[in-house]
């Protein structure tokens, strides 16, 4: 397929500044198994969806301040985005500037500390704070919210609790599982009173998240890595749902690249503290073996992301369901509303 087969034109103005008040009550646009039928309802409506003993299973990674601000010690401002920790002083960054500083030069930024460039490879820098320094203490303290680009406009305090999950737990992620902004402890509480079982991930969203499909053949497309882990009691659950027949229910893409990868690379493996990388691309074609439903926000035109939306909800239904959406004013993106796809026999 091409990147043009994903394209959709989505109005500015449906294009999500702020988040609603109320996290669940968010308008959620229905796909269940009719090919031709969507149903407009609210997140708050989940539990019309879900059955007893579906196991919901949620990104938990915290989003980081990966935004930090500084100069080149010649005088030259620089922005330094964090991709990925890589230990208590270190970090893999990307680095916007007039022209990119040379490996080994120092970085002046805000808040008077020095990071030091150690090399280069490919888009990415390598970098290490002063001895004594930790670099997540650096970003809670001079860092700014990771917000999209096309949210045009400065990030504000209030940013810093609405770009976040209420289940966050483990800070890594340059950008925010965004399926599981609609979903607060209220509503959550309710899955549990059902009978739907609850479980968490993690996978740490790296930058590429932001990155276009530049390759007119979608083959060619290759994804930047991402670590994630699924702990042993959890695929564990995963395993014996799908043996009595029970549905797994991913909230967001990132739940659903880590499972499916897990299911194709990593489930031989056991230990909690076992990370693992995944690059996998999800495309039309592609065969999943655990995701049966997909809890998603609306994504951008000819991005990876619609791709995978695409391939779990079957491509021509997908596409009427983006038309359904923009012609009943449904909000897109990060802080917009949200879609809940069954997954149809054969996809």
């Amino acid at each position: 397929m091409k990147r043009t087969d994903f394209a959709v034109d989505i109005p500015r103005d449906l294009i999500a500044s702020e988040p609603v008040p109320t996290r669940s009550a968010s308008r959620m646009l229905c796909m269940g198994q009719s090919n031709t039928h969507f149903e407009d309802l609210f997140v708050s409506d989940l539990l019309d969806v879900l059955r007893p003993g579906d196991v919901v299973i949620a990104n938990n990674t915290q989003v980081i301040p990966a935004r930090l601000r500084g100069k080149k010690l010649t005088g030259g401002r620089v922005e330094v985005f964090i991709d990925r920790i890589l230990d208590v002083h270190s970090a893999r960054v990307l680095i916007k500037s007039s022209k990119l500083p040379a490996v080994g030069s120092k970085l002046l930024m805000d808040g008077q500390f020095r990071l030091e460039i150690k090399r280069k490879e490919g888009i990415f820098f390598f970098v290490s704070c002063e001895q004594g320094l930790v670099f997540l203490d650096l970003m809670n303290a001079y860092g700014h919210v990771p917000l999209p680009p096309y949210i045009d406009r400065p990030h504000t305090e209030d940013d810093k609790a609405h770009y976040q999950t209420v289940f966050a737990k483990l800070p890594g992620a340059v950008a925010a599982p965004t399926a599981g902004l609609h979903l607060d402890k209220k509503l959550i509480g309710k899955f549990h009173a059902a009978g739907v079982v609850w479980k968490e991930i993690t996978l740490h969203v790296g930058v590429g998240t932001f990155f276009p499909v530049r390759c007119d053949e979608i083959s060619s497309h290759r994804m930047h890595s991402e670590i994630y882990n699924i702990s042993p009691d959890v695929w564990v659950c995963v395993e014996q749902a799908k043996r009595e027949g029970r549905r797994i229910i991913a909230i967001g893409t990132t739940t659903l690249r880590a499972l499916e990868s897990f299911a194709l690379e990593g489930n031989h493996i056991s230990g909690s503290d076992v990370w693992m990388e995944t690059d996998l691309f999800i495309s039309p074609g592609f065969t999943f073996k655990i995701t049966d439903c997909l809890l998603t926000n609306f994504h951008l035109s000819e991005s990876s992301l619609l791709m995978l939306v695409s391939a779990f909800g079957g491509h021509a239904r997908v596409m009427r369901a983006y038309h359904h959406a923009i012609q009943s004013r449904y909000r897109f993106f990060s802080y917009g509303d949200a879609c809940w796809i069954e997954r149809m026999n054969g996809v």
